[in-house]
């Protein structure tokens, strides 16, 4: 579904990626781990096309990404990715569900189509009793999974996840890995995640383990 080949990206005289390539099936959760300064959150931002690799190329569904115009892409992101990061960034005045629209409101859905995806991953995600209430009312985990529901509403192919849990308590990290894997189970859905937590990437199909701007294992 995601193949990323080759991919290089130097920022100044410092080369961050240095031919990295990858393949990611349907459905698989892939870890993405190693020392801080490896690499892994410029990969993640590459094949979320956050950012432009220096060469190499990423095709998710057969598209070659970078090949798009700016506004082809930008469309591409909203509709095909979704993203979670260590940090909710869920906008502070408006409700769970409000934020959770957001995306599909972007992409031209109606109020009342958008509303009622939202109410509905809410519910799967356990959170539907807080859909009126704003961030700063949420826990922590209940504003990480909002944040996950806002990735979910336009039914990405594929999560990118950045330290997702990296925020949360012990409790609350457990639940949040446990729902990345029940979302695969009743959605079939994709997350390429960044993690140093090893309980996560043990628990990956795959882990895919960068030294240095390169692969060193996959396992």
């Amino acid at each position: 579904m995601l193949r990323a080949t080759n991919i290089q990206k130097s920022y100044g005289t410092l080369q961050v990626l240095k031919g990295v390539s990858l393949e990611v099936a349907k459905g698989e959760i892939i870890s993405l781990t190693g020392a801080s300064g490896a690499g892994k959150s410029t990969l993640l931002h590459i094949l979320g096309t956050l950012d432009k690799p220096d060469s190499g190329e990423v095709l998710l569904n057969e598209m070659n990404v970078f090949k798009q115009s700016e506004k082809a892409l930008a469309s591409f992101r909203n509709l095909s990715l979704g993203f979670v990061f260590q940090f909710h960034h869920l906008l502070p005045e408006f409700t769970a569900l409000e934020n959770v629209c957001i995306p599909a409101f972007i992409a031209g859905k109606s109020k009342a189509g958008a509303e009622q995806r939202a109410k509905e991953l809410l519910s799967l995600l356990k959170v539907d009793h807080r859909i009126y209430h704003k961030p700063s009312e949420l826990s922590g985990g209940e504003q990480q999974r909002v944040a996950v529901a806002r990735a979910l509403v336009n039914n990405p192919s594929v999560i990118l996840a950045d330290e997702p849990s990296g925020n949360l308590d012990t409790a609350n990290a457990q639940s949040l890995h446990q729902l990345f894997f029940d979302l695969r189970q009743s959605l079939n859905q994709t997350f390429i995640i960044v993690t140093h937590n090893e309980e996560l990437a043990q628990m990956a199909d795959r882990t895919v383990f960068l030294k240095d701007g390169q692969i060193e294992s996959i396992t």
